[in-house]
């Protein structure tokens, strides 16, 4: 890719928010970030981007299950359901690994889920794996 790849973080926790868009920004790939702190704030901001037209629509969106005001979940249903948003690729990014939220997380419509893990060489990888897995190897969709 050579353009610009536009990436979500929807993180309440400030550490593991700058630690991935840190990971994220030092890779191969040109990319901006938009960071919401609850899934409140996430929804208002991919609504608002919907409103001025595509260019401020995120390529991929990093969602944490566990947010204050609006949960990871909900925040997931309510973009599956919305025409303009249902088609961006959401991976499921905590530290959840109950199975319950797997199979939650799944039946609404999350493309993946990743368990963070709680030593940094593996939260490297990780970030790096979902990196190279939606940027070098998954075709995303077109923006409407």
């Amino acid at each position: 890719m050579t353009q610009s790849i536009h990436v979500m973080l929807v993180e309440d926790n400030p550490a593991d928010a700058d630690l991935t868009r840190e990971l994220l920004a030092s890779g191969k790939l040109q990319m901006t970030f938009t960071l919401a702190h609850d899934g409140v704030h996430a929804c208002e901001l991919l609504r608002a981007g919907g409103v001025h037209g595509s260019p401020l629509l995120p390529d991929l969106i990093l969602l944490d299950l566990n947010l204050p005001r609006m949960s990871g979940r909900e925040v997931l249903a309510e973009l599956k359901k919305d025409s303009l948003l249902k088609r961006i690729p959401v991976v499921m990014l905590t530290s959840s690994d109950a199975e319950r939220d797997v199979a939650e997380s799944y039946d609404l419509g999350a493309n993946c889920y990743v368990t963070k893990p709680l030593d940094l060489n593996g939260f490297h990888a990780v970030v790096h794996a979902v990196e190279n897995f939606w940027f070098s190897i998954v075709r995303l969709p077109p923006k409407s």
